[in-house]
């Protein structure tokens, strides 16, 4: 699983083009499935995006985590996240996961995800077409993987 952590001010979607739903300070996360993945990425991944102390203390060192922060999270499926680029122009998507595959997965990441936060998180809808807004605060983007836990 991919994920790319953006801390933010402000985030919101607009899913097809009428429903909207928004967090006010937090992350938005952008989640990609690959075919390879099972649920340990997720119970990887969850605590470690919890915990992580990207967020100002009253020094301004980030020190804090989104829990200590009471901020919220906004996960959007991003199966683009597993584009390969590496030969032509066009990107291959052959790695993402399909969706009776990718759904569960997810359904998943947003339990596990509440869970570690302790409150109901904010979503996209799977396979929708969205628009996305944010605020990026900072700014701070974190590239996660996890088939890289070095």
């Amino acid at each position: 699983m991919r994920v790319i952590l953006q801390r933010t001010s402000h985030s919101s979607v607009l899913i097809n083009g009428n429903e909207k739903r928004s967090c006010q300070g937090g992350l938005l996360i952008l989640l990609g499935i690959e075919h390879a993945d099972t649920e340990d990425d997720i119970d990887w991944l969850c605590p470690k995006i919890v915990k992580l102390r990207i967020f100002p203390d009253e020094s301004g060192v980030m020190n804090k985590n989104i829990i200590e922060r009471e901020g919220e999270i906004l996960l959007i499926s991003q199966f683009t996240l597993h584009a390969n680029t590496k030969k032509g122009n066009r990107p291959s998507y052959i790695n993402a996961a399909r969706p009776e595959q990718a759904i569960p997965l997810y359904e998943k990441f947003i339990s596990s995800l509440e869970k570690e936060l302790g409150k109901k998180i904010t979503t996209g809808v799977f396979g929708a077409d969205m628009q996305v807004e944010l605020i990026n605060d900072g700014p701070v983007t974190i590239f996660m993987d996890s088939k890289d836990r070095g």
